[in-house]
């Protein structure tokens, strides 16, 4: 059964022997964190549907606040506290917070003073989890495996990302959405047990290598702060150009996903009137996402990436939410919206998050821990806050959504030069290192 299993997954999946227990650890953690996650983010959604486009929109700008406040504080943890202590207590700080969150709506589910507070919170956290997640990874993988196991260690979070959304959807009636709030929290507990489960395995693994292996290293590595200054984030990314072109590519796709995400707050406000019904419409979405996205993350992502580098993971998308957009402008339904942004979703799991991470796996620690955390939650999260403001001072100046769905898709069109040039960029120095 065994060889039969190995022999099915290799068709999928390149895994050489002594990663196979690794990898599916790493599949398992992802699983719990996109699970925990995605099981609640369709309450998010539905608490910005009941809080209006205006409020949501202000919401964005306390977000940004948040993300960048947050920096500096992770930063000093980063440099002072052994990464195998600090990701195990931020999962678990998740968990405390969301089973205090449900305990709340239980009590007043009318509640949105912390219904306000729970946006603000899940909507700076997701991107820091999955930030703090990669960056675990790229510090015990190396370059040359990331290619060939991250695209199935992401499906492993698709999955998570699926299973969620379509519990909330089969549940939330019978539950409410304190028993959503609940699961979650249960989600982020299972996830620590991954998470040392998973050091333990690379430990073991090294220590089977050789003592003075490079994994060796990364794995004890794990065990101690960085160090250095927890605002260095800010300045390493400043004084690199590879650096400052990855949060070019982060802000053209927060500018992408926030002209798309007003719209769809609009159009499901109008159209359902319960907030479970908006809930379970929000998960439907979700799960129709991730059931695209595993697909294509076992059997397109590292083969892609492989054969025609990481430009072409970090192009598509942009490409085909451009023309999306175009369509958009031209035929501005529900049924149109939720197909772009379906799309845009899939896109973005699929090819774009394991294109993203790639293009930081050659760089040091320091860099991958506090400039990728800086880019990936401050730069982006800063970025919807604008974005959002500019979109509700053109729409208070006359702006309508066909205009704003041509806004977009000249967005696109930079977001795609910006994405060929990092890729290229990216496979260059590649093809530099392997001639040396």
């Amino acid at each position: 059964m065994s060889q039969k299993f190995d022999d099915f997954l290799a068709r999928f999946v390149r895994i050489e022997p002594g990663e196979k227990r690794a990898v599916f650890t790493a599949f398992a953690l992802m699983f719990c964190v996109m699970g925990g996650y995605f099981s609640v983010r369709p309450i998010r959604e539905t608490v910005g549907t009941i809080l209006g486009e205006a409020i949501t929109s202000d919401t964005w700008i306390w977000t940004a606040v948040f993300a960048i406040a947050i920096i500096p504080v992770y930063g000093f943890l980063v440099a002072r506290v052994s990464r195998a202590t600090l990701v195990p207590a931020i999962y678990g700080s998740v968990a405390v917070a969301l089973a205090a969150t449900g305990l709340v709506f239980r009590a007043d589910p009318n509640n949105m003073i912390v219904g306000r507070v729970f946006y603000v919170g899940i909507s700076v956290i997701n991107l820091f989890l999955i930030s703090v997640f990669w960056s675990f990874l790229l510090e015990l993988f190396r370059s040359e495996q990331t290619k060939r196991l991250f695209g199935f260690i992401a499906a492993g979070g698709t999955t998570g990302a699926l299973v969620g959304p379509f519990l909330t959807d089969r549940i939330v009636i019978h539950v409410g959405i304190s028993g959503i709030l609940f699961f979650g929290a249960a989600m982020f507990s299972i996830a620590i047990f991954c998470q040392r489960a998973l050091l333990a395995e690379m430990r073991h693994h090294a220590d089977l290598a050789a003592a003075a292996d490079a994994a060796a290293g990364r794995a004890t590595q794990a065990q101690r702060g960085v160090g250095g200054n927890p605002f260095a984030g800010v300045s390493i990314v400043l004084k690199s150009p590879y650096l400052m072109g990855i949060a070019l590519f982060v802000i053209m796709i927060s500018t992408a996903n926030t002209i798309l995400y007003f719209e769809q707050l609009r159009l499901v406000k109008d159209m359902f009137d319960d907030p479970e019904q908006r809930t379970q419409m929000f998960a439907r979405i979700d799960y129709i996402v991730q059931t695209l996205t595993v697909i294509s993350q076992v059997l397109i992502t590292g083969r892609l990436a492989q054969k025609l580098g990481v430009t072409a993971l970090l192009v598509i998308l942009p490409l085909l939410i451009m023309g999306g957009f175009l369509i958009l402008a031209s035929m501005g339904t529900f049924l149109v919206l939720a197909t772009v942004m379906v799309l845009r979703r899939w896109g973005e799991y699929a090819f774009i998050r394991p294109g993203r991470e790639m293009l930081w796996s050659r760089l040091d620690t320091e860099t991958k821990y506090k400039a990728k955390n800086f880019v990936d939650v401050t730069v982006y999260r800063f970025s919807d806050a604008v974005v959002a403001q500019v979109q509700d001072g053109l729409k208070a100046g006359g702006m309508n959504p066909a205009q704003a769905a041509l806004l977009g898709a000249g967005v696109c069109a930079a977001w795609a030069v910006n994405g060929w040039w990092l890729g290229r960029r990216f496979d260059k120095e590649k093809e530099q290192k392997s001639v040396a």
